[in-house]
Formats: structure tokens, C-alpha cells, sequence
């Protein structure tokens, strides 16, 4: 089938090279503008690009860039801004959605599938309409959550769903005949810096969930700590706003107990276990606090 793809990040990567190595046609790839990066604020292409271009595919940063290329369908992969619907209506696009819609419709499906404790999340591939991740699904796949960072179940559903996108293509029927989606539907809010600040207010399953989607910080001291990794704590008596270190532990005490760091960043510094992170930030057990 010849297509067009639209994409951005590194997990839309997966579905350009699943379609390729499908056999399909892919006529054009469309991605986000090459943004500045780094200190040096050199240009940057992004995962996209990257790709199509060691694939010899065309790439173009804007969507009127579509008018007057023949193709079939397009699919689109976290592509980053909403498709109009003049777009739309002279192409039929497919999208790869992480989430089990219509739970966490929306930007941030993955991380907010994760902070609010789900025991699973997955892949919907969808019919793209006007509406904000409203279409028609053509074929649901699911993936368990556990203890996975969101870079980890990121990289899962990207798998998932590009092997998922090559399946609808294959199959007439599952193209034809898409699913109206049921349920209750949620919102996937954007995340914001305040997003991954953790605080001594949060029980311990929260702070270890904004731990997990990573560059969780907080505050010691006034100095700010980034989190890399943390657990369940075992040592006993540290309150809720308190920060201790025993028997090999740093601990922090959330709203319902303990909880042991494990690898820190201070700020300014590089990452690091929490036990030499202590011995090295010389703070008074008695007193420091974290916020």
C-alpha cells in the first residue's frame, strides 16, 4: 500500500520500519521542524527524519507538503499536532495510539496510565476524525503495566503497536470494519514540570510512580535532587517530610511511610547512589526535611 507517515519521537520510529519491512510504499514521511538542542543550541532531527532518511524516504516538515502526493492512506505515530480536518478528508489516516481507548485520549496516555496505578494500558489502532482520539478502533492489543518505567512500556507499545498497525494493513476486514469506541473516556493531560515533583503530601505509591516516569525531583534542604530510582522503604519511625539515612538506607518518609532512595542526582552534580549522595551532602538527620 502506498502511504504517507507521520511521525516525531523515537517510538514512531518502530511503525516506519515495521511498514517498510511490511513491504509497503511509504511515499513521504511528515515530522516535526528540526528543533535546537544541547548548550551549543545546534539543530536536531528528530528520531523520524533520522530514520527515513537511512531508509531514502522523502521527509518534509509541513503538512501542505501532502497536497498532491498520491497515496492510499497515511498513518500517523505520535506525530505532535493535531491533523486538520481539510487534511483529513482528502486522506484517510490510521493512528497508533498507546492507551485503551477511549481510556487516556489525549497527549500523555502512557505516563498518566502510570500515575493513576493502571494494572494494564495498550495499543489502539484508530481511524483519525476531528475529535480529540474519538475514531473508530480497528484492533485493540494489551500490555500489562507491573513496576515498568515509562521509558520501558514506551518502548513496549511502540513494538506492540507497530506490529499491530502491520496486522490492520494485512486485513481487509479489520479495515473495513472498525469498532465505535465504548466506556467511559478519559483525559491524558499534558505533563507539566510540577508533574514530577514529588512531595512529602503523596502516599508511597505515588511517589514511586512519578519515579518512574523519570526526572522525578524533589527538594532537600532547599537544594533540588533529582530521583533516578527508589523502593518501598523498611526503616521505620521517619515521618512524613523527614529524610534519614540507616543501615545503608536513605530514607524518606511519604504520607503513609517510607521510602528507601536508591540512585539520586543532586543538582549540579552527576547521578549517584543515595548513600554516598548522603555521606557527600553532610546534612543534620535531626532537621533536614524534603518538600
Amino acid at each position: 500500500m502506498r502511504l504517507a507517515f507521520l511521525g516525531t519521537p523515537e517510538p514512531a520510529v518502530a511503525s516506519l520500519r515495521a511498514l517498510v519491512g511490511a513491504g509497503h510504499d511509504v511515499a513521504i514521511v511528515i515530522t516535526r521542524p528540526d528543533r535546537r538542542r544541547g548548550r551549543g543550541g545546534a539543530l536536531s532531527a528528530s528520531p523520524v527524519k533520522v530514520a527515513a532518511e537511512s531508509l531514502g524516504i522523502p521527509v518534509v516538515h509541513r503538512l501542505a507538503d501532502l497536497d498532491g502526493v498520491r497515496v492510499e492512506r497515511g498513518v500517523v505515530v505520535a506525530y505532535g499536532a493535531m491533523i486538520p480536518a481539510r487534511v483529513l478528508g482528502a486522506v484517510p489516516m490510521l493512528n497508533v495510539h498507546f492507551s485503551l481507548l477511549p481510556r487516556w485520549r489525549g497527549a500523555a496516555p502512557v505516563e498518566r496510565a502510570i500515575l493513576a496505578g493502571d494494572a494494564e494500558t495498550g495499543v489502539c489502532i484508530m481511524s483519525l476524525e476531528e475529535g480529540l482520539d474519538t475514531g473508530p478502533v480497528h484492533l485493540e492489543r494489551r500490555v500489562v503495566i507491573d513496576e515498568k518505567t515509562a521509558a520501558q512500556l514506551t518502548a513496549e507499545l511502540a513494538l506492540v503497536g507497530a506490529a499491530a498497525l502491520v496486522e490492520v494493513l494485512a486485513s481487509p476486514d479489520l479495515l473495513a470494519h472498525p469498532r465505535a469506541q465504548e466506556g467511559t473516556a478519559t483525559y491524558a493531560e499534558k505533563l507539566t514540570k510540577e508533574t514530577w515533583h514529588v512531595t512529602p503530601a503523596m502516599s508511597r505509591s505515588e511517589v514511586l510512580r512519578t519515579v518512574r516516569l523519570g526526572g522525578a525531583f524533589t527538594f532537600v534542604d532547599g537544594r533540588r535532587v533529582r530521583i533516578d530510582d527508589a523502593q518501598v522503604g523498611a526503616t521505620i519511625g521517619v515521618g512524613a517530610g523527614a529524610i534519614a539515612s540507616h543501615d545503608g538506607e536513605v530514607t524518606i518518609g511519604a504520607a503513609d511511610g517510607p521510602v528507601e532512595l536508591v540512585r539520586v542526582q543532586p543538582e549540579g552534580s552527576r547521578p549517584m547512589s543515595a548513600i554516598s549522595w548522603w555521606a557527600g551532602a553532610r546534612l543534620d538527620a535531626s532537621s533536614a526535611r524534603w518538600s
